[in-house]
């Protein structure tokens, strides 16, 4: 099988689609053939080697052995099944999100039948399905943890990303009153998505604007806590999905009767891939595809995400 590898730390061009040995399921796993994937900023800084003390994990001057196949998200048929899996059975459609594992940079992948996995919204194809995974459920896990309900005032900061777009939607869905932080180039898409207000941010600064929000949702790791400070209100919340600091901040706060910092890792996935599925099927999330590239076009897809400025996300389709 073909997989993209990379052996070094560097610019897009560092991955290589090689042909590997195609894995076979242990007893409790599934082997999915892959049919779409996806490209993040995330995995754009692993394959650059950033941030540098993520090299604890990924490998300290070349990527380790088994991170040397990037992607997270997925969608793709259950091609076969080990002997102790019930959850699945061959010829399912499924996506998925492979957590620290990676590998979804594959034409196959196995995971175990207890991964983030569940079967792929009937009315989406495998490049839609697999835009519907990280993003969605991330926006939902800092949402919820954020403790977002009817009624709040919440601003997303990059809303017209891949977490930005689900963002605006989910809490429009929790009966928030959104505003919407991106460029004036997003400002009709994030608009149509839910919006109630727009604010461009090469025009003005949000944290001097004097409003006053609930939940200030971080969802590029651009902005910080003491910037957002001077609009929180006074038991708001500042969530991010990104940096050390917050870690240490969200620790720090977790006591505070005040305003405090929300962060973390959404790693299980599989409430909310359900959840996700329910939306999609009844047509109350929409899925923003920025570009498509096929598997030999993946460096091409890194440049362009890269750039900062791609609208939801960006797929790349396996040939079948």
């Amino acid at each position: 099988m073909k997989a993209a590898v990379y052996t070094r730390f560097g610019p897009p061009e560092v991955l290589a689609l090689r042909q590997v040995p195609k894995p076979a399921p242990r007893d409790d796993e599934v082997l999915i053939r892959v049919r779409a994937m996806t490209v993040t900023s995330a995995e754009c800084a692993m394959r650059r080697g950033e941030p540098l003390w993520g090299r604890v994990v990924l490998g300290f001057r070349r990527p380790r052995r088994r991170m040397r196949t990037l992607g997270t998200e997925l969608a793709g048929e259950v091609e076969a099944v080990g002997a102790k899996v019930t959850r699945f059975r061959p010829g399912d459609e499924v996506f998925g999100f492979t957590g620290f594992r990676l590998g979804a940079n594959a034409e196959y992948v196995c995971l175990p039948q207890r991964a983030s996995l569940a079967p792929k919204p009937v009315n989406t194809d495998f490049e839609e399905a697999a835009a519907a995974v990280d993003g969605a459920s991330t926006a939902l896990y800092f949402l919820s943890k954020a403790g977002i309900r009817s009624g709040h005032r919440v601003l997303v900061y990059g809303a017209s990303g891949s977490i930005g777009t689900y963002a605006v939607q989910l809490a429009k869905r929790f009966g928030a009153h959104v505003t919407a932080v991106c460029g004036p180039a997003n400002a009709g898409l994030v608009t149509e998505l839910g919006a109630d207000e727009v604010i461009d941010y090469t025009r003005e600064d949000y944290s001097r604007s004097g409003a006053v929000y609930d939940i200030v949702f971080d969802t590029l790791g651009k902005s910080s806590f003491s910037r957002a400070r001077s609009v929180l209100a006074r038991r708001g919340r500042y969530a991010s999905t990104t940096g050390l600091r917050n870690t240490f901040l969200s620790l720090a706060t977790s006591v505070s009767r005040g305003r405090r910092v929300v962060t973390g890792m959404s790693v299980e996935k599989n409430e909310a891939l359900i959840f996700v599925k329910r939306l999609v099927e009844a047509g109350e999330l929409q899925i923003m595809i920025d570009r498509r590239y096929s598997f030999d076009q993946l460096a091409e897809a890194h440049r362009h995400v890269e750039t900062g400025h791609k609208r939801g996300n960006v797929v790349v389709t396996v040939d079948p």
